[in-house]
């Protein structure tokens, strides 16, 4: 592996580390190697993964074992001890754990632990870190941090300023495996802070949360996938779609009756176009919706373009596109689209009419959505959140009466759902 002069230093860094950094520029490349490493030259060792959410840590926990095998296979236990998705046992006793972190970290109490491994450890909760850090009183064991950051405050922050850690600091813009027309194509995308924070590294105050803890416990609160709530009523779908990448297709179900109530959520990773398609027409059979709303650019155009073709589904899709503005009659309101959905779903779980599962990755996702001081929307985590906007806006109990501004206008984008 050819590494960069800051990879090589964060190999040689003895004790605790604190990593932050833009977009893939190989931050979990090089700890997955130095974890290997360290397991493989400390005997009897428990090494443990986290993130928020299993997703995350499961995507370094892989690396671990890829490096583990490349340096040294045979180390790998086998038969009834070989590697699960939830831990690595090698023959000379060490073991990785790898769990996710949730809302408190009450999962993964118990445990004596030689080293800690967090990743995304900007947006894991303040709770965690009270409930896993005794963990290491007894073995003096040391924690490795790696993050995109977030705002200036919590434990991730003042691990990078504690002289405890050995901090490094590595923007996307020094990257050689980065195209420099990619980022600049993303200069034009995205506002000044949301480029700071997501390639440049930087910890960015102009921030806050667009759902308060507060607003999350009071709406996240049904058992998820429960089959009694899903008679009756009529019934929305809000897709957010991916590509062939890392990133999640979302699929949200949504039932509104006397409220609005959550009744699926499908997350598919690596998904083609038409497992894409494929999906909305068996969930269509599945829950019968009135309607279905996808993002009709970028990644969506061409599930929303095939599906206008399908007799079942042609009436019921409406094109929600995050990009597209709209003024109100009186030409007083400009939005962005994304944003009315977002302020929408914060409108109806402030009034109570909204209820989604309590689930660890449904709150990651709304936790992560942030609002500039300009007032532009963005999340790290953001998928199903995307998806949980688009089925809210659909079941909304009164519809905004919105004019869009576009060339392009086509009345079903506001009005489909509600003729």
């Amino acid at each position: 592996m050819k590494l960069d002069d800051w990879q090589k230093d964060v190999l040689e860094t003895e004790g605790n580390l604190c990593l932050r950094s833009g977009r893939q520029v190989g931050k979990s490349t090089i700890i997955a190697r130095k974890a290997a490493e360290y397991a493989l030259q400390n005997p009897k060792k428990l090494i443990m993964v986290i993130a928020y959410v299993e997703r995350q840590a499961g995507l370094i926990f892989s690396k671990i074992l890829q490096n583990i095998h490349t340096i040294n296979k045979k180390q790998i236990c086998k038969k009834s001890k070989k590697p699960t998705k939830h831990i690595i046992r090698l023959e000379n006793g060490s073991t990785i754990h790898c769990y996710a972190a949730g809302e408190t970290g009450w999962g993964i109490m118990g445990f004596t632990i030689d080293l800690l491994i967090a990743d995304e450890a900007a947006f894991i909760n303040e709770e965690v870190w009270n409930s896993i850090t005794p963990a290491l009183a007894v073995t003096k064991g040391h924690i490795w941090l790696l993050s995109t950051p977030k705002l200036k405050e919590g434990y991730y922050y003042n691990c990078f300023t504690d002289p405890t850690f050995k901090s490094f600091h590595q923007s996307s813009e020094n990257c050689p495996r980065i195209d420099k027309e990619f980022l600049e194509q993303k200069k034009k995308e995205f506002t000044k802070a949301q480029y700071a924070q997501m390639y440049l590294g930087e910890f960015v105050d102009d921030f806050k949360r667009v759902f308060s803890d507060e607003w999350i416990k009071k709406v996240c609160t049904l058992p998820p996938e429960t089959p009694s709530l899903i008679s009756g009523g009529e019934t929305y779908l809000g897709v957010d779609i991916a590509g062939m990448g890392e990133d999640e297709s979302v699929f949200s179900s949504l039932k509104k009756d006397k409220t609005v109530i959550q009744i699926s959520q499908k997350i598919t990773t690596k998904t083609k176009t038409t497992d894409t398609e494929n999906m909305i027409i068996d969930l269509n059979i599945m829950y019968n919706y009135r309607k279905i709303g996808i993002d009709d650019a970028g990644l969506g155009t061409g599930v929303f373009d095939h599906l206008l073709e399908h007799d079942t589904l042609k009436h019921k899709i409406v094109g929600l596109n995050n990009a597209r503005m709209f003024i109100d009659k009186e030409n007083k309101t400009k939005k962005l689209y994304k944003e009315a959905m977002y302020y929408n779903l914060l409108g109806m779980g402030e009034r109570e009419e909204i209820k989604f599962f309590n689930n660890d990755a449904t709150k990651a996702s709304l936790r992560s959505i942030q609002i500039e001081e300009n007032g532009k929307i963005s999340g790290r985590y953001s998928h199903i959140a995307e998806s949980l906007i688009r089925a809210a806006w659909l079941a909304k109990a009164k519809p905004l009466n919105l004019w869009i501004k576009s060339l392009n206008y086509d009345k079903r984008d506001v009005f489909g759902a509600f003729e």
